[in-house]
């Protein structure tokens, strides 16, 4: 297993070295955060899959974008008021097309059990001061999945908004890649922030409106990559690929596979 994922780390890219990730699933053709958008990802050539994670009553991590489960489900109230048994009963599909109505919302184990290996995973953890405590239990089941030793190695990713709880992630797990989810900011991203920010994250990973050349460049002389979110239509990407981004998360991983092949081939 580890010689597959060395080979995996060290092949290219398949999309002409830029990282194609599927915002909550291919989001933009199936219900987000569900099993059938991740499939569809894989289906579309995606290089990772993104999702996002919260706790139940009975503390279950699952992969549920909000904290309340009204927009994504037939169901009403907060994620973690919930127990697990609870939460699977609801439909989160049928809001997105009437052709997914049952499917559920899934766990992190049975998303990493069933894609790890085959596709990166970029795990985001939502609202920490809800769940004290989140991270011992993110780090204690890919510890469990994939071992301490080949987390380095896994093509499994952490990230957040919140700084100091990656900070607290790495003292728990130090090879666990790490990436920071920076919101716009009208003042731009400081060299101290960077500074700060890369001493334990290899990922920044930026609002796609502050994403120009020149930060870029910027954040790459740190030793770390740049995957800009959230990518939602097709005018969007040659300015992203012309800053040489490293990545790009979007609802439509088809999109921007399509526009590699066509830049290659011109």
């Amino acid at each position: 297993m580890v010689r597959f994922f060395k080979r995996f780390l060290n092949k290219s890219y398949k999309n002409n070295q830029l990282i194609v990730v599927a915002h909550r699933g291919a989001a933009g053709y199936a219900p987000e955060n569900t099993m059938a958008a991740f499939y569809k990802a894989k289906e579309l050539k995606a290089d990772f899959i993104e999702l996002d994670i919260q706790i139940t009553k009975d503390g279950e991590i699952v992969v549920i974008h909000d904290q309340k489960v009204e927009r994504t489900t037939n169901g009403v109230g907060e994620v973690k008021e919930f127990t697990y048994r609870d939460l699977i009963k609801l439909d989160a599909g049928e809001w997105f097309d009437t052709k997914f109505k049952g499917e559920r919302i899934p766990t992190l184990k049975q998303v990493i059990s069933e894609f790890y290996g085959q596709m990166g995973i970029l795990i985001e953890i939502k609202n920490p001061a809800l769940y004290p405590g989140i991270e011992q239990k993110v780090a204690t089941l890919l510890n469990e999945i994939v071992g301490e030793e080949n987390l380095s190695e896994s093509q499994i990713i952490v990230q957040s908004f919140d700084f100091e709880l990656l900070q607290r992630l790495n003292q728990i797990s130090s090879n666990l890649p790490l990436g920071l989810l920076v919101k716009y900011r009208v003042q731009g991203i400081s060299t101290a922030q960077l500074k700060d920010w890369t001493s334990i994250v290899q990922y920044i990973n930026p609002n796609k409106a502050l994403i120009t050349k020149k930060l870029v460049k910027k954040i790459h002389s740190y030793k770390v990559k740049v995957i800009p979110y959230t990518v939602r239509d097709k005018k969007s990407i040659n300015g992203l690929v012309n800053a040489e981004v490293d990545g790009i998360v979007t609802d439509y991983p088809d999109y921007i596979v399509d526009f590699m092949i066509k830049r290659k081939s011109s």
